[in-house]
């Protein structure tokens, strides 16, 4: 109940009080007046006996005044009663809003534990328009709050359905992102328009999810698609140093994010290519730095195993003029073993068997470099097995064609 219900209530109660208590009074006064003209009256009722059946007051008091004399004395004693009731309800009218207030905060508290009815942003607002408003309209400070606070306890319904409507409304852009990243991913599986076609949406796109890491790391394999796809060197090269940026931007966004560090070191190992020799060796130890960061944060992923595979395997067949050049300019050559280069590929083979055509490839040269030659044919045999679906397919299977019949495959 309200702070002003109450009032109008108990006002009203104690003008009806008044009124009854107004009419006992003028009763009595009436009463006086003829007890003073019949004084025999008083006699009767002090010294004569009275029996059930006699109902006079007096010589001169009918019957029927007797009867409305009795219910008017029974009257005022429960008019007595009453006023100790509102004498009690008036003084527990001081503490009644802070009990409303209570009630309506505990019912709050409830519904915010529920997902269904959390008190959003909104509803807060709102209440608190109310509480302006009421306060601009000359209610006092109280009015205002115990509206604010009913405003908060709003039905379920309309409760759920303000949750739900401004929960849609915030997962609006989460829900967007995820539609054009599952889109980005479909077309990078495609054919060679795809791949051109997912670098054009990303980049309509950049302004709204620029921010955004899980965007800017299929950004960067986008250039390295279009990279691939690409048929000039120019082009080539163009899409590659753009990459390489936008790398850069990703990893100093969200350094925690490992596709970020796996295709920025994608990139540098792509700039390798065009790059002078003191600049390749450079990229090349970005290159396992962030590989080192992206295995730290995502250990089960397959794909940077095989890239440092790639490296290490890379970085044993370096030759000796290639060693003092990186010497002279970095103080220590980059260092890797054939058997380095092993342990990786199998790894990828660990967590992921069959995992592509280029690792058994990969792992046919190690085996075959370390003598293992019955080895290396079985995984010659792999390769051979699976298809031949993307462009570095397409590479292992040269490299395979050239392998087996030297193993006697």
């Amino acid at each position: 109940m309200a702070q002003a219900d109450s009032k109008v209530l108990v006002l009203g109660t104690l003008a009806g009080v008044a009124g009854i208590g107004l009419a006992v009074v003028c009763y009595q006064g009436f009463r006086s007046r003829q007890r003073g003209s019949c004084p025999g009256s008083y006699l009767n009722r002090s010294y004569e006996p009275r029996t059930g059946v006699m109902l006079m007051d007096g010589p001169g008091l009918p019957r029927g005044q007797a009867e409305v004399l009795e219910r008017l004395e029974a009257l005022i004693q429960c008019v007595s009663e009453l006023k100790d009731e509102m004498k009690s309800l008036k003084n527990a009218l001081p503490t009644l809003p802070d009990q409303v207030r209570e009630e309506l905060r505990a019912r709050d508290v409830a519904r915010r534990a529920s997902p269904l009815h959390r008190t959003t942003p909104t509803r807060r607002k709102r209440a608190a328009g109310v509480i302006a408003g009421a306060t601009a309209g000359g209610r006092s400070s109280e009015e205002a709050e115990s509206e604010g606070g009913y405003m908060t306890a709003l039905t379920d319904s309309e409760e759920e359905e303000l949750s739900d409507a401004e929960q849609r409304d915030e997962e609006k852009p989460a829900d967007k992102l995820s539609v054009l990243l599952e889109r980005i991913d479909r077309l990078h599986q495609g054919a060679e328009s795809d791949k051109r076609g997912s670098l054009d949406l990303l980049l309509d796109h950049r302004d709204e999810f620029g921010q955004n890491s899980t965007f800017l790391w299929r950004l960067i394999r986008a250039y390295c698609d279009v990279h691939d796809v690409s048929s000039t060197l120019e082009e080539k090269k163009t899409h590659a140093a753009t990459g390489k940026k936008v790398g850069e931007e990703a990893v100093s966004l969200n350094p925690t994010c490992a596709e970020s560090h796996q295709w920025y070191a994608i990139m540098c190992g792509i700039m390798a290519e065009y790059d002078t020799v003191q600049n390749k060796i450079k990229n090349g130890y970005i290159f396992k730095d962030h590989l080192d960061k992206a295995i730290e944060l995502k250990p089960q992923d397959p794909m940077s195993y095989y890239l440092m595979g790639r490296w290490c395997y890379a970085v044993a067949q370096l030759s000796w003029i290639e060693r003092k050049v990186a010497a002279t300019l970095f103080g220590e050559p980059p260092s890797a073993t054939v058997e380095d280069a092993l342990k990786n590929f199998l790894k990828v083979e660990e967590i992921q068997p069959g995992y592509s055509k280029p690792n058994y490839v990969f792992l046919a040269k190690c085996y075959r470099d370390l003598g293992q030659r019955d080895k290396a044919r079985d995984m010659c045999q792999a390769a051979s097995s699976m298809n031949t679906v993307s462009k570095e397919d397409e590479e292992a299977q040269k490299e395979l064609d050239l392998l087996c019949p030297a193993l006697g495959v």
